[in-house]
């Protein structure tokens, strides 16, 4: 079977963690809870697919206006 490096990297990271908890679950926790604590969310949180669908649908409607690149027909002298 062909290694998955996205697994063995999820894998590690959970060894990390359980090592770093004394192998204790209620210490795990409380780890990830004061983790969470300090680290708010910064972005929305999305629950399912439709959820999904519709944060890249208004994703894309706001940025439909701002082009992505400007194409010129001549360089930029000021990069010159």
């Amino acid at each position: 079977m062909k290694p998955d490096p996205i697994l063995e990297e999820v894998w590690r990271t959970k060894d990390q963690l359980a090592a770093e908890a004394g192998y204790d679950v209620d210490r795990f926790f409380e780890n990830l809870r004061t983790w969470v604590a300090a680290h708010p969310r910064s972005g929305p949180v999305i629950h399912n697919a439709e959820e999904l669908r519709q944060y890249v649908v208004e994703e894309e409607r706001k940025g439909a206006g701002t082009p992505a690149f400007v194409l010129r027909d001549k360089p930029n002298p000021d990069k010159a």
